[in-house]
């Protein structure tokens, strides 16, 4: 048998602004698993863990996989669950006789304690397992990386897709990289260059733009003496947080300088190229506009919500963009998913078939996308919101919308749920009903990772700014933490 391995996944990217906060029962929504229990979910399909355990297999490990937990987007994690979700980890830690510890992690995760959730999940674990056993952890690119995740974990390696289609290929690439640690064949460290933004000026999306050439860079580097893993994070800008904005880390050893001067080359270009933005941001009205006149012979125009992405924690109930298209009058679109779970709830009780009048959407925060809005619509489909996923992202993961609800309303399908999730797998529309390469229009709430799934059925993507809590106008949020100056806020500053 080879090394014994303690691992766990916590996972959360915190919005500051978002005002309910994380709880338990907001990652029981998503995924809160035991260690066996994640292996038999999770451990075939495109995530981290599966990645482990590949290497796993290979170098006859022997790995304790003591949960996996996850929540949607949102407010601060509550004290209640950060501590109940680490338990596990610091539990296992003290039973000692491991050779190395691998974490799957965010890297964005704001707690109500902490505003570097992964930070002090290395700290309390270092205090456990000293400072020299090897831990590795593998994050998500919006990550927020801190100076205290770089000093706590000698391995950090973030996924270098968005759309991140490369999940199971980064846990493997990390576990290699423990691997080779534990076994001293390397003796790695992680070099952090970061600069004052609020993100890279296209949120670190990598199917067009800047993103490619600096992945392609980041490669190249790699191929040289001691360089092991370059990670470009675009970083998550609705944290309002000391330690905001985008990094690049070099996982490598030897002599600082040179890890320093690659790192630098690429953190310099993000924050030169800070203007070079892909998206151009519409307006409701404007992307109704050109909704009206689509004619969908080449595929569904796809409208993406921008602003109201709940997979970056804004609410998803803002009716700005589906008002918009009710009042031009558009015809064989869907719309989702729109999450009002007190309108799912009382649809719940409507036969399908059935027409009725409510009030949906715009309960939270009018002030950030719109306040209710008034709708007549027939019941399509009602019941529990569960979907398996079959697209490049979820690949056979399950999630639930929660009860879920389907309303005609004039030419529209609104998919209305209860539990937060992002638009990112076409069988989220298609579980309920309504298959979207028929329709003319889909409009749909997330930013950037629809497109893995959504652009090859699409004959044009346009993106829409609707002033929800993920709005671009960054100067509409309440920024009070974040360090000044910083760009975009302050936009005549220099490095």
């Amino acid at each position: 048998m080879g090394f014994k391995i303690l691992s766990a996944e916590i996972s959360h990217e915190t919005n500051t602004f978002n005002i309910r906060p994380t709880d338990l029962q907001a990652f029981r929504d998503r995924y809160l698993l035991d260690g066996p229990a994640a292996i038999g979910a999770k451990g075939d399909k495109n995530t981290e863990l599966a990645g482990l355990l590949d290497v796993a297999r290979d170098h006859d490990w022997a790995v304790t996989h003591v949960i996996s937990a996850a929540a949607g987007p949102g407010g601060r994690v509550t004290r209640e669950a950060f501590e109940t979700l680490l338990a596990p980890l610091l539990d296992a830690a003290a039973q000692g006789g491991w050779d190395g510890v691998f974490l799957i992690l965010h890297g964005a995760m704001v707690t109500e304690d902490h505003d570097d959730g992964e930070g002090e999940i290395l700290r309390r674990l270092r205090a456990i397992i000293g400072p020299d056993l090897p831990v590795a952890a593998t994050l998500d690119p919006h990550a927020n990386v801190t100076d205290a995740m770089c000093d706590l974990a000698q391995i950090l390696v973030s996924f270098t897709t968005y759309p991140h289609v490369d999940v199971r290929a980064t846990g493997r690439r990390t576990a290699e990289l423990l691997h080779r640690t534990m076994a001293g064949d390397i003796n790695p460290h992680t070099h952090r260059a970061h600069r004052p933004m609020l993100e890279e000026a296209n949120g670190g999306r990598t199917d067009i733009g800047p993103m490619i050439d600096r992945q392609a860079m980041a490669r190249a580097f790699e191929a040289r003496k001691g360089v092991y893993a370059i990670s470009i994070n675009g970083a998550f800008p609705c944290a309002d947080i000391a330690e905001v904005g985008p990094t690049v880390l070099i996982t490598g050893e030897g002599e600082d300088a040179p890890l320093a001067a690659m790192a630098d080359e690429l953190a310099d270009d993000m924050w030169d190229r800070r203007n070079e933005v892909l998206n151009h941001y519409l307006t409701p009205t404007e992307a109704a506009e050109i909704a009206r006149t689509w004619h969908p012979g080449g595929g569904p125009l796809v409208i993406a919500d921008y602003a109201d992405n709940p997979g970056s924690g804004a609410y998803g109930d803002a009716p700005a963009l589906l008002e918009a298209l009710l009042a031009a009058h558009v015809a064989e679109g869907c719309f989702g998913p729109l999450i009002d779970a007190d309108a799912a709830k009382t649809l719940q009780d409507v036969p399908v078939g059935e027409s009725v009048s409510l009030a949906i959407g715009g309960k939270t925060a009018p002030e950030f996308g719109g306040g209710p809005l008034q709708v007549t619509g027939r019941v399509m489909w009602r019941g529990e919101g569960r979907v398996v996923g079959d697209g490049p992202i979820l690949g056979g993961q399950e999630r639930s919308f929660g009860p879920t609800a389907v309303l005609r309303v004039a030419g529209v399908d609104v998919l209305i749920v209860s539990i937060a999730h992002q638009m990112l797998d076409l069988q989220q529309f298609r579980a309920f009903g309504i298959d979207p390469v028929a329709k003319s229009v889909v409009a749909l709430k997330s930013m950037q990772h629809f497109r893995a799934a959504f652009a090859p059925i699409a004959g044009r993507i346009i993106v829409c700014d609707t002033g929800a809590l993920c709005t671009t106008r960054y100067d509409l949020l309440p920024y009070q933490n974040v360090p000044r100056p910083i760009f975009p806020l302050d936009r005549g500053m220099k490095p």
